[in-house]
């Protein structure tokens, strides 16, 4: 069984192919990770309900996250998700690591439609949907990167069994490449393949549509962000300015962070299949499948 230390508060271009683990790979060593955003429109009930965004743009993207998320089904039926915790709304306070659990269930009711997701099992047994009764277990409040980590996980691997573990908004680089230093350890000793799925934004800033309309600097460090995810540049991840990534609206900053700690421990940078890398609604997202530096 993975054993997960306690948390800590803390303050204040579309590619093709997927990377494969080789089958020799050694039972209980980590080696494969998935990176992708999380817009609900990937969800196909909330489409209607985000407006008219692009059918295309939307059923591509869908295609990459899907594909990036089957590559953690064919490795292991144990995942971990990392995540950014933010703020609640009207808050400026910051908000501890989190460990959300196996038994969690979730609804995309604040996003417009109640469509209910879980980290085990089947969600139409457990809040009983199949019967159209409302089960009380589901947790309008489940925070959007798990909500996207559960969906997905109904979608490749059913039989899979996921865990959350959200870094706070605000965890410095330093906090984040230790996040992902320690949760490679845990996974390195664990005696089960265990796969991880990293869920996070780009700038929310990249055009006049964007939720957080136009900055003319994001343009710059998005471009930065995607090269260095391509290229599994664990150095230019960990120097991310976290300040101006802030101001750009880059939510998931320090989800790269984690993913750069998570492979630092070896000796060269991951190799990386890079699936998607495109900002369709003002957002960048980054879809890819990342694996230890001579892994193969």
């Amino acid at each position: 069984m993975l054993s997960l230390s306690p948390l800590r508060r803390r303050g204040g271009a579309a590619g093709v192919g997927l990377v494969r683990c080789v089958s020799a790979t050694v039972v209980g060593v980590f080696c494969v990770a998935s990176l992708v955003p999380s817009p609900p429109v990937l969800v196909p009930e909330l489409e209607g309900a985000g407006g008219s965004l692009g059918d295309d743009a939307v059923a591509t993207l869908r295609a990459a996250v899907l594909r990036a998320a089957g590559e953690l089904a064919a490795r292991a039926s144990r995942w971990i998700v990392v995540g950014v915790a933010e703020p609640e709304e009207g808050s400026g306070d910051a908000v501890a690591d989190r460990m959300i659990g196996s038994e969690s269930v979730g609804t995309f009711r604040g996003y417009g439609v109640d469509v209910q997701v879980g980290l085990a099992g089947s969600v139409a047994e457990r809040v009983g949907r199949e019967s159209g009764v409302k089960g009380p277990g589901a947790d309008p409040l489940l925070p959007l990167p798990v909500l996207i980590a559960g969906w997905l996980r109904e979608q490749v691997a059913p039989g899979a069994v996921a865990q959350g573990r959200l870094i706070s908004a605000d965890a410095s680089a330093d906090e984040s490449l230790t996040f992902g230093r320690q949760l490679r350890a845990e996974l390195d000793a664990t005696p089960e393949p265990v796969a991880v799925l990293v869920v996070g934004d780009g700038a929310a800033t990249l055009s006049l549509k964007a939720p957080r309309y136009l900055d003319e600097r994001a343009e710059a460090v998005q471009a930065t962000i995607d090269r260095a995810l391509s290229a599994g540049d664990r150095a230019a991840l960990a120097a991310l300015d976290t300040r101006l990534c802030a101001e750009l609206e880059v939510e998931g900053r320090p989800a790269y962070q984690v993913m750069a700690g998570l492979f630092a421990v070896d000796a060269a940078d991951p190799e990386v299949e890079t699936l998607y890398a495109a900002a369709p609604f003002g957002v960048g997202y980054h879809v890819s499948v990342w694996r230890p530096g001579g892994a193969a």
